[in-house]
């Protein structure tokens, strides 16, 4: 599979054609006043959402998300984000409810310790997943119980920072897949491979592989992303999302 990312920098309200595929990084952290901006966007159901959260700065930046997310959709779609049905419950995935019949716009979106990112295509189902890379967790155990025979023997290969890089960037890329894919925990991880060495060809191996694209993601210094593409885009757009 060809890894190879056309990047060039997005601007808001760039209008997105079928076979690209437009990512946008954003901060969570955000101003009182941005983040009563985003509550007044979010539905009855993600607001209920985002009061279960027992900690206040995940709920805060469960709220700036989707309402990242929101006013993202709005843009594309030339509507306001509060009016956007958005369906799909806590664990399953995100997807618009009543798709207009003039853009079959597709979207995910991850956030890892304050720091988001939102891909959007037409047309192309897709996912995307993103980690702070961090010491506090246990790989070997999850490698253990979570990636295939290949995966960890690949990973035993390497060592130092190399070994808990392909750690983050072989979950990642597992994640991408599976909420590309839809099913969530009906695919065991451990029932399909991807690369995981760092700088090297970023491959899938599944039975469905030949119908996805992976990419590796270098959005940001200390976080490992991945996306996960139906087919292969022509071009891949990334962009920093500042507010206005």
């Amino acid at each position: 599979m060809d890894s190879a990312v056309l990047s060039q920098e997005l601007h808001f309200r760039e209008p997105i054609q079928r076979g690209e595929v437009h990512v946008w990084t954003a901060s969570l952290e955000t101003s009182r006043e941005r983040l009563l901006r985003y509550s007044a966007l979010l539905s009855a159901q993600e607001t209920a959402r985002a009061s279960r959260y027992a900690f206040k700065r995940d709920r805060e930046h469960f709220i700036a998300c989707r309402g990242i997310l929101r006013e993202l959709l709005g843009s594309y779609l030339s509507v306001s984000g509060r009016s956007i049905e958005i369906a799909g419950a806590a664990l399953q995935k995100p997807a618009l409810a009543q798709p207009p019949a003039s853009m079959d716009l597709r979207f995910n979106l991850s956030h890892s310790h304050g720091f988001a990112i939102l891909a959007f295509s037409v047309g192309h189902e897709l996912g995307v997943d993103v980690e702070q890379i961090r010491d506090d967790i246990e790989d070997e155990e999850i490698a253990g119980r979570y990636f295939s025979d290949a995966e960890r023997a690949e990973l035993a290969k390497l060592k130092g920072t190399d070994r808990k890089r392909g750690f983050f960037l072989c979950w990642t890329r597992k994640e991408a897949y599976v909420k590309a894919r839809g099913d969530g925990l009906k695919i065991p991880l451990d029932s399909f491979s991807v690369t995981l060495t760092p700088n090297a060809l970023v491959q899938l191996f599944s039975e469905d592989s030949d119908q996805w694209s992976v990419h590796s993601l270098e959005v940001s210094a200390g976080f490992a992303a991945a996306l996960v593409v139906e087919g292969t885009p022509a071009r891949i757009s990334v962009g920093a999302y500042l507010p206005g």
